[in-house]
């Protein structure tokens, strides 16, 4: 079915005969693996007698090959995947026997994708990036301090190379266009977080995302297609947010997250915004003064300074319903 798909790809007109040929299998074979690309995988096709079959839009599918090509910097491994459960679970199963890290996971579609707070992240076949990176940390959890926000810094400029310079950061793992959300980041700790560790970091990034999935999403969302009316191909953007993760990780790890406090402040949307942050049974009301050197939100409360960390904080505007 997949070696279908990547002949439709290209969004052209292609005839069952010229299908079949390639794939040599008959026009009835194609039909069927026709049917079970929209009936699995959600993919419309347009058919049109006398020219063929065609994608309602072009697809760029991952290339495995192209991703893990011998001249691509950073030299991190690409697991790449048709289908998982979750990137990130994925990433998780392949820590104990892998002979290289940091490597990544990357998938076409999720079947049970997360995001924070245990939310789903709907995850529609061959339109947007699941990706989940893994990481050795020695030292303990400290070198982690901070880091959701560093990765989201690195996502910000790849979305912002590409186009969409209005896009901005939420404390602490978001990327927002307006109120619409964009992408979120997802880390997750395997091992001793007092001594040796690994953390994947899961991104999960709208690309070409269409409407059909705004009724399972249960917020206010937006894609890189939808802000910049053109299909991207997810392949340049791993490889442009490779490089990315690898020159902010690096800021990090020698300087720590103080390097990169006045950067995250200067790109962090609701900066001076009055907020609800729900810690607990009742939510903290305040005014968002920016982040400490470790990167908690710090919150003008009632006069007084305060500030929150932790991976079960919600932030909302106050007059967000």
């Amino acid at each position: 079915m997949l070696a279908l798909l990547k002949l439709l790809q290209d969004g052209q007109f292609h005839s069952g005969e010229a299908l079949g040929v390639a794939l040599g299998i008959s026009r009835a074979a194609v039909w069927k693996q026709l049917q079970a690309l929209q009936g699995e995988l959600g993919i419309v096709i347009h058919k049109v007698r006398g020219r063929g079959y065609r994608l309602e839009a072009p697809l760029h599918l991952l290339d495995a090959q192209r991703l893990n090509a011998p001249a691509v910097t950073p030299r991190w491994l690409a697991h790449v995947h048709s289908r998982v459960d979750s990137t990130n679970a994925e990433a998780l199963r392949l820590i104990p026997a892998a002979q290289q890290i940091p490597f990544y996971v990357v998938a076409e579609r999720q079947t049970n994708g997360r995001g924070r707070r245990g939310r789903d992240w709907v995850s529609p076949f061959g339109e947007n990036l699941y990706y989940s990176l893994v990481l050795r940390i020695d030292g303990g959890m400290r070198q982690l301090e901070g880091l959701s926000l560093v990765v989201g810094l690195a996502l910000l400029q790849v979305i912002r190379d590409v186009g969409v310079v209005s896009a901005g950061l939420k404390w602490p793992n978001d990327v927002l266009v307006g109120k619409q959300k964009l992408a979120g980041i997802l880390l997750e700790l395997s091992g001793d977080p007092a001594d040796v560790c690994h953390v994947v970091i899961g991104i999960g990034l709208n690309v070409n995302m269409r409407a059909h999935g705004q009724q399972t999403i249960g917020q206010p969302w937006t894609s890189l297609q939808g802000e910049l009316g053109r299909v991207l191909d997810r392949n340049e953007l791993i490889l442009a947010l490779n490089q990315q993760l690898e020159r902010y990780l690096a800021i990090q790890l020698n300087e720590s997250f103080a390097a990169l406090q006045q950067e995250w402040q200067d790109n962090h949307l609701w900066q001076g915004s009055a907020v609800a942050l729900t810690a607990g049974s009742e939510p903290v009301q305040g005014v968002v003064l920016g982040v400490d050197r470790s990167g908690a939100i710090r919150l003008d409360v009632n006069g007084l300074e305060q500030s929150f960390s932790g991976g079960e904080l919600s932030l909302r505007l106050r007059d967000d319903s």
